[in-house]
């Protein structure tokens, strides 16, 4: 039995002729030449603001903030600090891209699949969908859905009523469920079911890969991430005490609120970058060989199963890249929300800058936030971007 010869190890080259070296040493100066600009810029925007008297630092976030904050997930007081409030900022900002984030994929996956249907007026609505919102800027479209909210719903005297919830210019307002440890129970089986839901995936996958056999990739891993869910909120204690809201005099008392600044937002950053993923999705659709598609309807594929078994996998290559960039753009994108009164991370910014004067410091909190998001998100996008690709054997 022949055996195939050891290749012998490979030496690194240090020398100036190896490209290697000299790539790794153009990197390490480029660094050092990087960060010695921004020492020079730091160094000297600090020595002219002692000059001048003006203060600098970031001590500034541990005094108290002095203003409230209209909308939060957690209670947030005047006497609390800034460092508390930049925090709530970045909350609002997060809560607004993540569910943005998750929308925008949505609606722009189903308008750019629209654009292929078999129905003229299916596709003709997601063209005219996709024409006018990517064409009306970003800041009209919120203002546009801001004022409707603001002027065609209800006072709060008049709000409208559906059993607990209520519909009026102060927003959306519903039952809340009152925190206790059921519910870190109920998350932790939700986790576990998706855990569970992906296993199952990824064993229906190899079955059908096996056998040619589908199985239902969608609804059943729904169902196990639902009863994970609901295990966990049994052996919690099943928890179910609500916060009812309660119509007051000048405000809807109680319970959780959806507010119009927080809609408008979501829903215009949502219906603008939607029209883009879409063409997105549309691009890496028809990117795909027409005899691809041939071929799954010769396999007697119905519509649904071409798109997502064929025509999808194949096309995510060319969609995630420049999806990639759409969710980045949704996420700066919400420093916009400061014009219609949303208090994400800019507005808690501008409030503190107009009362601290700490210009230089503020500003580099709210490029310190959205440079950390982008890079996380692209990250992330990288990762399922090499996980997506097509093995080559």
């Amino acid at each position: 039995m022949a055996v195939a010869p050891r290749k012998p190890p490979t030496k690194r080259d240090w020398s100036w002729r190896s490209q290697a070296f000299r790539g790794l040493l153009y990197q390490i100066l480029a660094v050092l030449v990087i960060g010695g600009v921004a020492w020079f810029i730091a160094h000297n925007t600090a020595e002219n603001m002692r000059v001048r008297g003006i203060k600098s630092g970031f001590d500034f976030l541990a005094q108290p903030a002095g203003f409230d904050i209209g909308e939060s997930l957690t209670h947030f007081d005047s006497n609390d600090p800034y460092w508390k409030a930049f925090l709530i900022g970045i909350s609002n900002t997060l809560r607004v891209a993540i569910i943005g984030i998750i929308l925008t994929t949505i609606l722009g996956t189903l308008i750019g699949v629209g654009r292929f249907s078999r129905n003229g007026l299916v596709r003709g609505l997601c063209q005219t969908y996709v024409e006018l919102f990517r064409n009306v800027p970003v800041l009209l479209q919120l203002l546009m859905w801001y004022l409707l909210f603001t002027e065609f719903l209800p006072d709060i005297a008049d709000a409208k009523q559906i059993g607990s919830f209520f519909l009026s210019k102060g927003g959306f307002t519903f039952p809340a469920p009152v925190w206790e440890n059921g519910h870190l129970w109920a998350l932790a089986g939700i986790v576990a079911g998706g855990v569970g839901a992906w296993l199952y995936r990824r064993w229906a996958q190899s079955k059908f890969e096996e056998t040619g056999h589908l199985r239902s990739m969608f609804w059943v891993p729904v169902i196990i991430v639902i009863v994970g869910g609901v295990v966990g909120w049994i052996a919690g204690g099943a928890p179910a005490e609500f916060k009812l809201p309660v119509k007051g005099e000048f405000a809807i008392e109680g319970g959780g609120a959806l507010t119009p600044e927080f809609m408008a937002v979501l829903i215009g950053l949502t219906l603008y970058t939607a029209s883009f993923v879409a063409e997105v999705v549309r691009a890496g659709i028809q990117s795909v060989a027409r005899g691809q598609s041939e071929a799954a309807q010769a396999l007697g594929l119905s519509t649904g199963q071409e798109m997502q078994k064929v025509l999808l996998p194949q096309a995510l290559r060319v969609i995630i890249p420049p999806m990639t960039n759409q969710f980045l753009n949704l996420t700066k994108n919400s420093s916009l929300a400061v014009a219609i009164g949303y208090p994400d991370v800019v507005s808690i910014s501008n409030t503190a800058l107009n009362q601290t004067g700490r210009a230089v410091e503020c500003i580099a909190l709210i490029m310190a936030v959205y440079l950390t998001t982008s890079l996380l998100t692209s990250l992330f996008m990288g990762w399922y971007n090499a996980k997506s690709a097509i093995q080559e054997r």
